[in-house]
């Protein structure tokens, strides 16, 4: 009797031990995938959002640039492979990457718990202040002002900015705009709403239009990352050591007060 119910532990014990390898196998292979692709191909295919400065955007020469982009080109180089940007409006990146038309999304995504649920996002690569804009002449001082019936307020759709006006601003009216934040702001611009939310990015439209304010006070702070599809575990680990080692040598810092925390990049590119 004990040597049978020994023998079936055992058995027990060796099937786990396969089941377990054949896990660990399949893991390490999912791990690998993503990363040996890049390498094989010589090529890092990137989907960047279509105009929004300074993330991604074609500059007065026409060429492809900004903080994220730069980031991208950047990790690029150091693969020793060459760089593709494939340009999508903001809600049409993460359909893009889970249908395998790109490695990876390069911009300022916020790793939210629904998006999380469907792609593997890297370590923050930069932080966003999020900001109320109005009309400089509006009788709005700060960003708990909107908060009023009756007052409309734009946003990117499909982002954060969206989901921090129906969280914080509950009785304003939500205006969401496709085509990124230069078809938020002209709305703004043009009088159809009374407000945006966005980014501490869309000052640069505060400096474009000239009849902007940026309102008192952040409603939110935000990391913002780079993302991968489910199974790119390995690329996913190789982004996390990027931003580790770029933030150690001071390089990412350089670009982000380049890009980011100053208006420095205007002059040179638009």
């Amino acid at each position: 009797m004990i040597n049978r119910f020994t023998s079936k532990l055992a058995w027990v014990a060796a099937s786990l031990a396969v089941m377990m390898a054949a896990w660990f196998t399949v893991v390490s292979v999912a791990q690998a995938d993503e990363m040996d692709d890049i390498l094989k191909r010589g090529e890092l295919i990137v989907a960047v959002q279509t105009q929004g400065p300074p993330v991604s955007f074609v500059d007065k020469n026409g060429v492809r640039t900004g903080l994220a982009v730069e980031i991208a080109k950047q990790m690029a180089a150091d693969l020793g492979v060459k760089i593709t940007f494939q340009d999508y409006d903001w809600k049409g990146l993460i359909p893009a990457l889970l249908a395998g038309k790109a490695d990876m999304i390069a911009g300022d995504m916020t790793p939210t718990p629904q998006r999380a649920s469907q792609l593997l996002f890297s370590r923050p690569m930069f932080f966003n202040d999020t900001i109320a804009f109005a009309a400089k002449d509006s009788q709005f001082k700060t960003w708990q002002d909107l908060n009023k019936e009756g007052v409309t307020v734009a946003a990117l759709q499909g982002s954060t900015y969206a989901d921090a006006v129906t969280k914080y601003l509950p009785k304003a009216t939500l205006k969401v705009f496709a085509g990124g934040g230069p078809a938020v702001a002209q709305t703004l611009t043009m009088g159809r709403v009374d407000a945006m939310v966005g980014g501490q990015d869309y000052n640069s439209y505060v400096r474009q239009f000239g009849n902007l304010k940026p309102l008192g006070g952040t409603m939110t702070r935000e990391p913002l990352a780079f993302a991968t599809r489910p199974n790119a575990f390995h690329l996913k680990m190789w982004l996390d050591n990027y931003v580790e080692l770029k933030t150690a040598d001071n390089s990412l810092q350089g670009l982000l007060d380049y890009w980011w925390t100053s208006d420095a990049w205007e002059k040179d590119h638009k």
